[in-house]
């Protein structure tokens, strides 16, 4: 599969009419929309990966676990030249690689196959090992949830182990639409704080406040971010 060839430079004005080239049913808007403001940040300001080097073992990984809703993604991959614009009206057909859950075979730039909720967060703890095994102390690991996923006990047994671990590379964005199904004493980030986590709680809307949240320091401890948008209405 060859690299996208970018020959206009997209900025966040243009991802509502990169969005409105993906038609169809099933395509999960509300869950994509929530994540778009997240996503442009982390592309535009953050991670440190590039279409040429997706491959490179110093690269940020990027892990979508909120698969279900992958408009927003691929709007963005579409944006920083990771697979061709010409790709996006095909989204969710029979044989489109812009799939309604993303595939890593087929998608330039996608790390895992997602969709099935509650992988994303375990499968991002697994890599910071994995890194760290390896010696590979510069590669950030990121992945972003939904706050629904909080229901999936899979989260909270990687949530438990990550904080005494030390995973000090691995970042956690929830987009917090207000779709989870039990309430928790203290809210989203008391959760983290418990496991030794550190974490945030800002405007998912507000680009400044994303990028300082992102980037603020925490020595020794994972980071979770959690992005408070407008509640899901359908």
């Amino acid at each position: 599969m060859t690299d996208a060839t970018l020959t206009h430079t997209y900025t966040y004005a243009d991802l509502p009419g990169l969005m409105g080239l993906m038609t169809g049913d099933e395509k999960h808007g509300p869950a994509a929309t929530s994540t778009l403001d997240v996503l442009w940040v982390l592309y535009d300001r953050v991670l440190r990966v590039s279409p040429e080097g997706r491959d490179d073992p110093g690269r940020d990984r990027f892990l979508l676990s909120k698969g279900h809703g992958p408009m927003a993604y691929y709007a963005v991959l579409a944006a920083k030249g990771f697979v061709p614009v010409e790709w996006l009206p095909g989204f969710g057909s029979y044989d489109s690689p812009l799939g309604h859950h993303p595939d890593r075979t087929l998608v330039p730039g996608v790390e895992i196959g997602s969709g099935s909720l509650g992988h994303g967060l375990p499968i991002a703890v697994g890599t910071a090992l994995g890194l760290r095994a390896q010696g590979l102390d510069e590669p950030r690991v990121w992945t972003l949830i939904g706050d629904a996923e909080l229901d999936e006990g899979s989260n909270h047994e990687a949530i438990a182990f990550a904080g005494p671990a030390g995973l000090d590379r691995l970042h956690t964005v929830v987009v917090d639409n207000s779709s989870a199904t039990y309430a928790r004493p203290g809210g989203i980030v008391a959760r983290f704080e418990a496991a030794g986590w550190s974490a945030l709680t800002v405007d998912g809307r507000d680009h400044d406040a994303l990028y300082a949240a992102f980037t603020a320091p925490h020595p020794g401890r994972p980071h979770v971010v959690v992005a408070r948008v407008e509640p899901k209405s359908a």
